[in-house]
């Protein structure tokens, strides 16, 4: 971290450890189009022992894994059933459907979090004259919606009813280690009925590039041949690879201090004349608040942020985003507090 700016804009700012560095100018590598990288395998086996799935594939980022999943899934024509502010449905080009020929059907929601009765009411019909449903997407954690929580039972329950309906589940998990670290249990516990899952490298766990798609080993024999139609072949990938093993290893461990600061950072705004916020719903890295109250735009709230080197994200005209993770320790928290602070006061 820089000793002049607090870059709370996401968890993707996060640089590679000392550690992964080594890892990196260490790796023993190979093609990884031929199979034969060997980092890259052993962290595809170890993700899929993580997860408790036959197999994994490395791919160079999260929208291409979610749109490998969503091609793979449906056909086109079909829709894929997603939370309004889902990253697929907002944050990934319309891909799936500039790609995957696959049409979003989203349900809007207070929290993030779907419940089956919602998911339920958009299935389509069975009949010849509508689209129908191929697909149903979770996020968890949900990005938009301020790191909101999709607990096991509750994922098991909307798999349960969506496989009695013939339709499998996608799960989006960028941020699953984070839901992990909150709820007090395993990635493989949380995601066990999806039929596939997700994973980010570059977010909270730190890595430099990369993400994890994980399932069974004909829907991963399917996933690299997308991946390389999609131009995803990385060939002497071990360099990135290594950084990846390290993460998944040992950056689950910092999270709960990422959610603490997350916390006490959500708990000083909610103080400040002109903020909206309800610290008791920031369950892990991200906070989310209002200032439409303030009079100001957030724009305008950012751009006085930066001037004191405080690195903010505008999600709305009155919506602030600020993400805590491992580059940022409880005194940029409190630096980025008091920025707030005086950003906010009149005349500011």
């Amino acid at each position: 971290m820089s000793e002049t700016v607090v870059d709370l804009r996401s968890d993707t700012v996060t640089r590679p450890t000392p550690a992964m560095r080594r890892a990196m100018a260490e790796a023993e590598v190979g093609d990884d189009v031929y199979g034969e990288d060997p980092t890259v395998n052993r962290l595809e086996e170890r993700a899929a022992e993580m997860f408790a799935r036959e197999k994994a594939i490395f791919v160079p980022s999260g929208s291409m894994g979610n749109l490998i999943a969503v091609k793979l899934w449906t056909r086109p024509g079909t829709e894929v059933i997603c939370e309004r502010k889902a990253h697929v449905n907002q944050y990934e080009m319309a891909s799936m459907a500039a790609i995957a020929g696959a049409f979003p059907r989203p349900i809007s929601t207070a929290d993030g979090i779907l419940s089956w009765s919602a998911i339920e009411a958009e299935i389509r019909p069975k009949t010849y004259y509508f689209s129908q449903t191929a697909l149903v997407t979770l996020e968890n954690t949900h990005n938009m919606a301020g790191g909101t929580l999709y607990s096991a039972e509750l994922t098991a329950e909307i798999c349960d009813r969506a496989h009695a309906a013939g339709l499998p589940v996608h799960l989006d998990g960028a941020r699953i280690f984070n839901a992990a670290a909150a709820l007090g249990t395993t990635v493989a516990k949380l995601s066990a009925k999806c039929d596939s899952v997700m994973f980010s490298l570059s977010k909270g766990l730190g890595a430099p590039v990369g993400s994890i798609l994980v399932g069974s080993g004909d829907f991963i024999a399917g996933a690299r041949s997308v991946r390389k139609l999609l131009g995803g072949g990385m060939r002497q990938a071990g360099v990135l690879a290594a950084a990846g093993l390290i993460a998944i290893e040992e950056s689950p461990k910092l999270l709960p201090e990422d959610h603490r600061n997350a916390r006490r950072l959500a708990e000083a705004l909610a103080e400040m004349p002109g903020v909206t916020l309800d610290p008791g719903a920031v369950r892990t890295n991200i906070v989310i608040f209002g200032v439409e109250k303030s009079g100001r735009t957030a724009a305008e709230i950012c751009a006085t942020l930066g001037k004191s080197g405080i690195l903010a994200s505008g999600v709305g005209l009155h919506s602030i985003r600020m993400v805590t993770h491992f580059d940022v320790n409880r005194d940029g928290i409190e630096r980025a507090i008091a920025a707030t602070r005086e950003a906010l006061a009149p005349g500011a």
